[in-house]
């Protein structure tokens, strides 16, 4: 199995596209994801409906497909009936899928002009498997000690799964990302800590950006370091921030602006932002160098992002 590091995919060009939001697409096939296992559901019942998805991506332009492992938690699948084994099947699975859409696209024509994509293996924050919108929160009341037991069990799986990197993402709280980051230096692999924010200066918990950034920059295993899942004004001044404090390359997937309502599980309208080849330019001056979409994204807007990044690729 060949493995490319972020580091090496940066030598070859300097901008990254990352892929776009997963259970929005699987929802436009026709995937049924009203459940608290969100995106995992189709893990269980069409995971070659993923497999697609990831495919379409990489169509798109996407240099980094992020698995569908995001929700797939050992407490959230036991809620479902599934055992211990069955619950790392799945999680390896995740991985699977994603590596063999990478195969797939490595087949055709459009992929010969292109660096190998990268497979990062999702590591969702301890609220997603509470299904109640506490991710965009943070507020967990947890100890840095706790976190890191309730991720070990899947981080251990992921870690071993075969992906490139792990994507540690929607961090909401710093604690969360401290537990993270432990993890990642303990297992000496190579990931991501990306955040959620709530304004162009602090995590939605409320701690400053430039603490997370600093976080970053101190643990060894972080290949890079960003924000998702945040309403896209608020990105470039986020940049800005943890530009100041690491020099790790930076990356943004924000969402499409619209806020998540956890009650009644059901997407409300945000605050109208610019399309995402208008904004990557200027994220993209704020020092991001890996930019696509979290939740609300889709492929149109990945093949946007594609293009802006190639003409600053062809440029340098």
């Amino acid at each position: 199995m060949t493995h490319v590091s972020i580091a090496t995919a940066l030598r070859q060009q300097r901008f990254l596209t990352l892929d776009g939001a997963m259970a929005t697409e699987l929802e436009t096939r026709g995937a049924d994801i009203n459940d608290s296992l969100w995106s995992a559901r189709v893990l269980l019942e069409q995971p070659a409906l993923i497999e697609d998805v990831h495919y379409d991506y990489f169509a798109a332009g996407a240099d980094v497909a992020i698995t569908a492992s995001y929700q797939a938690s050992f407490e959230g699948l036991a809620r479902h009936g599934l055992d211990r084994a069955q619950t790392m099947a799945l999680l390896d699975l995740s991985v699977l899928l994603a590596r063999t859409a990478r195969d797939r696209f490595l087949q055709t024509d459009a992929a010969q002009s292109r660096i190998r994509p990268l497979v990062a293996a999702s590591v969702g924050p301890y609220g997603a498997w509470l299904a109640d919108g506490s991710e965009y929160r943070g507020d967990y009341g947890l100890t840095v000690r706790q976190l890191v037991d309730w991720h070990r069990p899947r981080f251990e799986v992921l870690a071993a799964a075969g992906a490139d990197l792990l994507a540690c993402e929607t961090i909401p709280a710093l604690v969360e990302g401290e537990a993270l980051a432990r993890l990642l230096d303990e297992y000496d692999v190579p990931g991501w800590l990306s955040f959620s924010c709530r304004d162009d200066a602090h995590l939605n918990h409320g701690e400053p950006m430039h603490e997370a950034a600093a976080l970053a920059q101190a643990t060894n295993a972080v290949v890079a370091a960003g924000v998702n899942c945040t309403a896209p004004q608020w990105v470039a001044g986020l940049l800005r921030t943890a530009a100041a404090h690491t020099d790790k390359p930076l990356l943004c997937y924000p969402n499409s602006g619209e806020t998540w309502h956890a009650p009644n599980r059901s997407w409300r309208p945000g605050t109208d932002a610019a399309g995402f080849a208008e904004l990557s330019r200027l994220w993209v001056d704020a020092g991001a160098r890996l930019i696509g979409g979290c939740c609300r994204t889709t492929p149109h807007d990945i093949r946007e992002i594609r293009g802006v990044l190639a003409a600053y690729n062809s440029a340098t």
